[in-house]
């Protein structure tokens, strides 16, 4: 039997989902829980990777079991049994060929930003940049970044046989002092979403120009763009499968 269970987290004491050895992961922190209850080795399969630091309001896994399971109680346990900074919402029984990573069909990022004064209560959890944003000049620089393009460099990744993907819409809102960044498309490539919010604040900084992005795109160098934003502004924020 197969499982999809939804999931939320605060990312800011895990060395992202992925296992990693002798590192706190989300990953492995829901295994060990997993197998627990259930009494048998136990291996899920995430949406996606996540770094560290990075958050999720809604993040999907699925698992393999031979065990028959009541789902509501295995979401009681599962809830009573893992660290607070991680919580199940849901989870539901989904067919064999169902695939948490690769039955995607888009996802979407939110990026939190903080102009206002710092704030040491949400330091990990958004942003603090403590400087003003020309909203419109960002909202500019975004529609550069709509559509198909090889986003070679927008990634360290550089072991990757495709670097082609689509972002079907980046919606910036601003309440007061914080400005929050949407971000959908069809896949991401590793720290592309932090690269593309640290684009736009080298812009807001006059570091960089509108006008450049083209070349950035076309040159597929991660060396013409600046450093990334920080993690602890991310969130993996929508699903659509």
């Amino acid at each position: 039997m197969r499982y999809l269970v939804n999931i939320c987290y605060d990312g800011s004491l895990f060395y992202g989902f992925e296992s990693q050895p002798n590192k706190r992961t989300i990953s492995s922190t829901i295994e060990n829980e997993l197998q627990k209850i259930l009494n048998e080795k136990i291996k899920i399969v995430g949406c996606s990777r996540t770094d560290k630091g990075v958050h999720a309001n809604n993040y999907f896994f699925h698992f393999d079991t031979t065990k028959d399971i009541e789902i509501e109680k295995l979401q009681r346990s599962l809830n009573k049994l893992l660290p607070k900074d991680i919580y199940v919402k849901n989870i539901k029984e989904v067919d064999e060929y169902f695939h948490a990573r690769y039955s995607v069909v888009n996802k979407e990022y939110k990026y939190i930003i903080n102009t206002g004064i710092y704030n040491p209560t949400k330091r990990n959890i958004e942003l603090q940049y403590g400087k003003p944003i020309d909203l419109q000049l960002m909202k500019e620089a975004s529609n550069y970044l709509l559509g198909t393009h090889d986003f070679k460099s927008f990634t360290s990744d550089n072991e990757k046989d495709n670097y082609v993907r689509t972002i079907n819409y980046i919606n910036i809102k601003q309440n007061e002092n914080i400005i929050e960044i949407y971000i959908n498309g069809d896949g991401f490539l590793k720290y592309m979403i932090r690269n593309i919010v640290g684009l736009f604040l080298e812009i807001n900084e006059g570091k960089k120009k509108i006008n450049d992005i083209p070349d950035i795109i076309n040159s597929k160098d991660r060396r013409k763009l600046g450093v990334k934003a920080p993690s602890n502004g991310l969130y993996l924020n929508i699903i659509n499968y």
